[in-house]
């Protein structure tokens, strides 16, 4: 057989079990989605529920989107330029977020019909305006900006700990408040809806934490995908070794944390995120094994398919919250298999191929949408729908569209980061702005050092 006929009959094989797949996905979902359809086409009964009071919806709404700009989308951009070595103007642009932080944690409020923010609400801004400000005084300190270091305490810490050393103290404290800022955005509607209170409390932070953990998962694999260093890279494991073993550690928390083993009797919803732990690590162990030595395996991708597939089976009380998670589930298996395909028959258990093919942003992005599609599906908010006259589809739509900004928002920063990589010999500022700075911190170093030797001379 030549080459080109063996190149043929591969690609047909690829094509089939791609085919495959999907058909199998859309079959269970399509299936689950019938057996749970009950009267009325499957509607919730909404007529116990009333129209909800919305007061001062478009101040609220610009607050939140103060908040979504200042406190992350800016925050982001920082930290490009932090980790591009662009100190000075990513510590010029932190100063706008960080007064803006203590703005909102010091006068700013989330508060719902009764004029309550919740304490996490609160709480988070507290943390995230100090954050912002620690992290605004390393990047002054890295950078070396002049009223700071005219403190003799403070140019011995800088002697002592080393520019290179707080540069990056800077960068791992800006991807914290971008952090920090993706959860304050988060709660600010919890908190304006006075959501997760009592009972629902636990339900919310789990929804909460495992959503955007499947956000920063496919964060994680656009971040591998587009970096060409990282893509590129020669490291003796692989993204598969790493993604096991963090598998494996999750699962074992996970199996003695979500029941009380001896001490309390089993309920269904105990069996369902147990269970889900255990085979988080047992596959995790065999993904370990098999992806040693830098080689690649299916296994993650693998553990993510079952994952949404017990996610897609978990009994719900409302019919539009068993059909949302529905296609959560179906868009975490998509994203488990379309991430087999890549690996087995597109980069066929290789690195890279040198180049992005367009089939590869596809996974990470089902991620992400599955991630907010899990941290939407909270019972409370989707009663919230319910009290609106909206449906499943309406609101999985909405979730959806939310996703394709927040893919395109990762994407932005990160070829904005390789946009000030590439013209790191050219510089992000002028030319003649930066040779000024340098002259001037020159010139400044200079007169200190001729200071202190006039006061030792004189001490003599």
């Amino acid at each position: 057989m030549t080459k080109q006929n063996t190149r043929i009959v591969c690609g047909s094989s690829a094509v089939a079990s791609v085919c495959l797949l999907i058909c199998f996905l859309i079959e269970e979902v399509r299936g689950d989605m019938g057996n749970n359809m009950g009267n009325d086409m499957g509607m919730d009964d909404t007529s116990e529920y009333t129209s909800p009071d919305i007061v001062n919806a478009g101040s609220k709404t610009f607050h939140w989107l103060c908040t979504l700009g200042f406190l992350l989308l800016l925050p982001s951009v920082v930290t490009c330029l932090s980790f591009a070595g662009r100190i000075y103007i990513a510590t010029s642009l932190q100063c706008i977020c960080a007064f803006y932080a203590f703005l909102e944690a010091a006068v700013l409020r989330f508060q719902d019909n009764d004029g309550v923010e919740n304490r996490t609400s609160r709480g988070t801004a507290w943390f995230l305006a100090g954050l912002t400000w620690i992290a605004l005084f390393s990047g002054g300190l890295a950078g070396g900006t002049g009223f700071l270091v005219r403190s003799k305490r403070l140019q011995t810490f800088i002697s002592n700990t080393g520019e290179t050393r707080l540069s990056y103290l800077h960068r791992g404290l800006s991807f914290l408040t971008v952090v920090t800022g993706w959860v304050k955005v988060c709660l600010a509607p919890v908190a304006l809806f006075g959501f997760c209170r009592e009972a629902h409390t636990g339900q919310c932070i789990a929804h909460g934490i495992m959503g955007s953990a499947f956000v920063l998962y496919g964060f994680i694999y656009v971040l591998v995908l587009i970096i060409p260093w990282i893509r590129n890279g020669q490291a003796s494991y692989s993204q598969d070794y790493i993604d096991s073993w963090v598998m494996c550690a999750w699962g074992i928390v996970n199996t003695f944390t979500e029941h009380r083993w001896g001490r309390e009797a089993w309920s269904v919803h105990d069996y369902q995120h147990t269970f889900m732990g255990i085979i988080w690590w047992a596959g995790g162990i065999l993904g370990i094994f098999l992806s040693r030595n830098g080689r690649r395996t299916f296994v993650p991708s693998l553990i993510i398919i079952f994952t949404g597939w017990a996610m897609s089976q978990h009994a719900q009380h409302l019919i539009i919250s068993t059909k949302v998670h529905n296609m959560f589930g179906f868009l975490l298996m998509c994203g488990g298999a379309l991430r087999i395909i890549e690996i087995s028959f597109l980069l066929k258990d290789k690195r890279t191929l040198g180049k992005i093919h367009s089939f590869q942003y596809l996974a990470p992005f089902c991620l992400v949408c599955s991630g907010l599609l899990f941290m939407g599906a909270n019972e409370e908010q989707l009663i919230l729908v319910l009290r609106l006259d909206g449906d499943h589809s309406a609101y999985v739509l909405i979730i959806i569209s939310g996703a394709f900004l927040v893919y395109f928002w990762m994407m932005t920063c990160l070829e904005f980061y390789l946009y000030l990589v590439e013209k790191g010999e050219q510089g992000f500022l002028p030319k003649s702005y930066e040779l000024q700075e340098e002259n001037t911190r020159v010139s400044f170093e200079l007169d200190n050092i001729s200071d202190n030797e006039d006061a030792g001379s004189f001490n003599v």
